[in-house]
């Protein structure tokens, strides 16, 4: 598959599209949980995106997303920091009723987003490491669908990859 030498990263643009295109959005979901695509087929569409945007550049993800994180993140987080669990716990983490426990936000989003870039990038949280999950998932992608509808409104990596799976997989809107 030939993807289109043009991507849209502007997060205006993507803000305005991924919210005209919300309803559509929903019914490519349905359309692909109701047929087999394969998903190594998508993956490939979904790679060929990752690989010509640049997500460090953007760090919107980090302003509108929430981070969960694991016990064995806030391990590498403690100790990449400099830190016992427990007080990295404290400083840096809130509960959440939805995830369970994500990173803090600040005004500007994560607590560890620094301009555009992450500042433990190298102890960043599983959760950001396979951000935005259009790869690398769990579960099929189908099925993973209901994450990347919201996405599209301000990820350019996810709004792109949608795209390109309409073409791949000949959806008519």
């Amino acid at each position: 598959m030939e993807l289109a030498a043009f991507m849209i990263v502007d997060l205006v643009q993507i803000r305005r599209l991924g919210e005209q295109k919300f309803e559509e959005n929903h019914k490519f979901r349905k359309y692909l949980k109701s047929r087999d695509h394969g998903d190594r087929r998508l993956r490939v569409v979904a790679q060929k995106v990752e690989e010509q945007i640049d997500c460090r550049q953007c760090g919107n993800c980090c302003r509108e997303a929430s981070a969960v994180v694991t016990a064995r993140d806030v391990e590498r987080l403690a100790k990449f920091i400099g830190m016992k669990p427990a007080q990295f716990l404290r400083e840096y983490t809130d509960p959440s009723e939805e995830e369970g426990r994500v990173l803090k936000k600040t005004e500007a989003g994560c607590v560890f987003l620094v301009g555009n870039e992450c500042s433990v990038y190298e102890a960043r949280p599983h959760a950001c490491e396979h951000f935005p999950h259009t790869v690398r998932g769990n579960g099929s992608i189908a099925s993973r669908m209901w994450q990347f509808v919201d996405r599209t409104t301000y990820c350019p990596i996810v709004y792109n990859t949608i795209e390109a799976w309409k073409v791949e997989t000949r959806f008519r809107g």
